[in-house]
């Protein structure tokens, strides 16, 4: 089943290099658009990490994510549970193909042929 996130980006951190074998991480946090917006955290791991390196803090974005659970027992034998959030996917929500460079420019409808109607 196909997860995803569709908000505004708050942050984009750092990538992390954790470990002699060269894992990367790089967290991203969404805000959700709802009556009471969410600040969700969604990790980006090795490869991944460098689908962030085209966004910006306040970009629209639909994240796709798979939700991680794992369990560690601790010294004392006692179980503990973690989850996680991991982004595997990210777009942005906005076209900027489609505005305008200058949205206020007059447009010239004389030069139109009167009689080419789009429909």
């Amino acid at each position: 089943m196909d997860r995803e996130i569709e908000g505004r980006i708050k942050l984009i951190g750092e990538t992390q290099l954790i470990g002699a074998k060269g894992f990367k991480k790089r967290e991203l946090v969404v805000t959700t658009d709802e009556e009471y917006p969410q600040h969700i955290m969604v990790e980006f791991i090795n490869d991944k990490t460098d689908l962030l390196d085209r966004f910006q803090v306040g970009q629209q974005v639909n994240v796709g994510i798979n939700l991680r659970g794992r369990e560690w027992i601790n010294p004392q034998g006692e179980a503990k549970y973690f989850n996680g959030i991991q982004g595997w996917r990210i777009k942005s929500l906005a076209d900027v193909n489609l505005i305008p460079a200058d949205i206020n420019a007059p447009v010239d409808l004389s030069e139109e042929d009167p009689n080419d109607l789009p429909f």
